[in-house]
């Protein structure tokens, strides 16, 4: 049996092995952060260049969105807008001048001039536009169509349809021929009965009753637009006293 002091000696000699061998591990744990921290840390010329990329960011946004689409005209609102009025065709009375008359009761109109509406009221119903060629006369006397962009004016009816067969201008021309008229130019060559009414009266003085009216014809936004300007601008017919289709046009 080893007696005491040997038992001493050899505790002392393991605790001094433990010692020197945690000494080394500790050591080597050291050296190795040591090396790994100057690749954790950006060297002074990466520093520089990280900074500069966030100073060019400074003060910058995000682009605003663009303005918001209009989509009425691409989600299937495809009603027919009026072009340009025919300079011949009658114009609104100045707010200085003497109203137009205002004939509401067809029965009132000249002979001539409620026979021609009469026809171009079948005509339209029918939905054929071919039948009003022969409601339109030839030469000097010839309805003045829209702007008059083909030769033919049924072709260029059809231009302004929203279909190809014309059948929305056929619609249109019902609408305003179901409401008065306006006696224009009275007792001069350019004499002539036109409708709808609203064309010889400022929107301004229209009464709630006449507003329903025009609303049958045009939408709300097209009425607020009207109203900007102060006059109808919509498409109209006129006929002559003589009862002659004078003239199928657009807006002022």
């Amino acid at each position: 049996m080893r007696n005491a002091a040997e038992t001493t000696i050899a505790q002392l000699i393991i605790r001094l092995s433990a010692a020197t061998m945690l000494a080394a591990m500790v050591a080597g744990h050291a050296l190795a952060l040591s090396e790994l921290r100057p690749s954790d840390e950006l060297s002074q010329p990466e520093q520089g260049q990280s900074r500069a990329i966030l100073r060019a960011f400074d003060g910058t946004t995000l682009p605003q969105p663009g303005p918001a689409i209009n989509r009425s005209a691409q989600a299937g609102d495809t009603k027919t807008t009026a072009p340009p009025a025919d300079p011949n065709a009658a114009k609104p009375a100045p707010a200085d001048s003497k109203p137009a008359e205002i004939i509401r009761d067809m029965t009132k109109l000249p002979a001539p001039v409620k026979h021609m509406r009469e026809q171009l009221v079948e005509a339209a119903a029918s939905g054929d536009i071919a039948r009003l060629r022969a409601l339109m006369g030839t030469g000097a006397t010839q309805t003045q169509v829209m702007n008059g962009e083909f030769e033919d004016p049924i072709e260029t009816l059809k231009s302004f349809s929203g279909d190809a067969e014309g059948q929305e201008i056929l619609a249109i021309l019902l609408d305003i021929l179901s409401t008065g008229a306006a006696h224009f130019d009275v007792g001069t060559p350019d004499e002539a009965y036109v409708w709808p009414y609203f064309a010889g009266k400022q929107l301004s003085t229209l009464t709630p009753p006449e507003r329903v009216d025009l609303l049958r014809i045009v939408t709300a936004g097209d009425l607020a637009g009207m109203e900007e300007n102060g006059n109808y601008n919509f498409f109209r017919a006129g006929i002559s006293p003589d009862g002659k289709w004078k003239f199928f046009s657009g807006g002022d």
